[in-house]
């Protein structure tokens, strides 16, 4: 088993969920982001261009200070730790949603944060249509959040494997969970775990029920 687990995806993928699941399962120290404390979020979601870069900065900042609190903080009795995200999805986000200067003063900042924070032993991204990413965020019922439309959505999740490809030093497990419930379905998820449980070389390797490629 891995000491650090990371579960992430686009907006809507399930990744709070199945963190949770995996974590009360195995007893193991849950990691979730704190982002409904964010006030700029629904702003952002109003006013993109004006609201961006305190967005991302807040998010970079919330997202160290949680990381590095539970990490000086060793619990023994815990099997291991789960997140809900990794910290590397601060500078994807900020990619796509920053000006370009504001994007390469970001970049020097998060460069500062991100090198003390530990990397994850494994990442799991769950990938999800664009259709079904908004059905979910439409059944949840966030308010802020019903105005994401299918062009937002669709480049995030072109970030989030423009980046994973470019990772040599990071185990990444995409698993396509298109038909797959692994809230509902102990199946689904079984299967789910029964892959985490695998040992993996570094780099992206792609799963799909049934069927396993490279990506």
């Amino acid at each position: 088993m891995y000491n650090y687990i990371v579960i992430e995806g686009n907006i809507g993928a399930g990744k709070t969920s199945l963190a949770t699941k995996i974590a009360d399962e195995n007893n193991a120290r849950l990691v979730l982001e704190q982002f409904e404390e964010n006030s700029f979020l629904p702003k952002f979601y109003e006013d993109p261009a004006r609201y961006a870069f305190p967005l991302e900065l807040s998010f970079l900042a919330d997202r160290y200070q949680q990381l590095k609190t539970q990490f000086n903080a060793a619990d023994i009795f815990k099997s291991f730790t789960v997140a809900d995200y990794f910290i590397f999805k601060s500078l994807i986000f900020a990619s796509k949603n920053l000006e370009t200067l504001e994007f390469g003063l970001y970049s020097k900042l998060f460069s500062i944060v991100s090198s003390v924070v530990p990397k994850p032993d494994l990442i799991i991204y769950l990938y999800l249509n664009l259709e079904n990413l908004k059905k979910n965020i439409q059944k949840r019922g966030r308010p802020y959040e019903q105005q994401i439309q299918f062009e937002y959505l669709e480049k995030i999740q072109m970030g989030y494997l423009d980046f994973l490809r470019q990772q040599n030093d990071l185990r990444v497990l995409l698993i396509d969970t298109n038909g797959i419930d692994f809230v509902s379905s102990d199946e689904d998820y079984r299967w789910i775990t029964s892959l985490i449980l695998r040992d993996y070389p570094f780099g992206v390797h792609t799963v799909r029920k049934n069927m396993e490629t490279g990506l």
